[in-house]
């Protein structure tokens, strides 16, 4: 007879960082990657934010794989619909390490939590946000969708300043009928309207919209 078990262990899992923690730092960004990137490229869409400024953390996908069958790009995925929840658990138990190791103690100085995500990183950022409600100055979704298991007012008291939908207007995956949609449902969450920042281009990381959103931190 056949039967699934699971075990628990302890296991070790990356994470990058760019620029250099001082007393001159005042926001500190937790960014998400999206399905394929590794967090040390990820980190290059950050690279002309001011770096007095802005330090910033890049948590990893635990789940590795090749991207092509020469096995030359190695991509990472957070999440699949095998072992969902099960997946869900241990990436936050994983942030949580994070978290505790970067963010934690430079928080209680002053300093802004900026949280991003992008693609498949908006759905892990808000569950692990919510399920740790963790408070963040702002919470940009990048290209992604929500979670739809969140209650309405669920983020209420977890966003202080705004909730930004950044989306390229060539994207295939937002139409008008899914960026209604996603508006929608990100303001019965957070009881607040979101603030909508878009430019042209598809389903890709815009580093000009964040450095544009990195400079009304100031």
């Amino acid at each position: 007879m056949k039967e699934e078990k699971t075990v628990s262990y302890s296991t070790s899992s990356n994470y990058a960082t760019l620029n250099t923690y001082s007393e001159k730092t005042r926001n500190i960004w937790f960014v998400f990657h999206g399905l394929g990137h590794l967090s040390r490229y990820f980190l290059d869409h950050f690279k002309n934010l001011n770096p007095e400024e802005n330090y910033i953390v890049a948590p990893e996908a635990p789940n590795l794989y090749y991207q092509d069958k020469k096995y030359r790009y190695v991509g990472a995925c957070w999440l699949t619909r095998e072992k969902r929840d099960l997946g869900i658990h241990n990436n936050n138990t994983y942030l949580d390490a994070v978290f505790e190791a970067e963010l934690n103690a430079k928080l209680t100085e002053g300093n802004r939590l900026i949280i991003l995500g992008f693609s498949q990183g908006v759905s892990v950022a808000t569950r692990w946000m919510y399920s740790r409600k963790i408070i963040c100055h702002q919470l940009i979704l990048h290209s992604g969708s929500i979670p739809r298991e969140f209650e309405a007012f669920a983020f209420e008291n977890l966003i202080t300043n705004a909730l930004t939908f950044l989306y390229g207007t060539e994207d295939s995956l937002i139409d008008t009928n899914r960026l209604t949609e996603e508006l929608e449902y990100a303001a019965k969450i957070a009881g607040k309207e979101p603030e909508v920042v878009h430019f042209k281009g598809g389903h890709e990381v815009n580093a000009s919209s964040i450095l544009e959103l990195s400079r009304r931190l100031i």
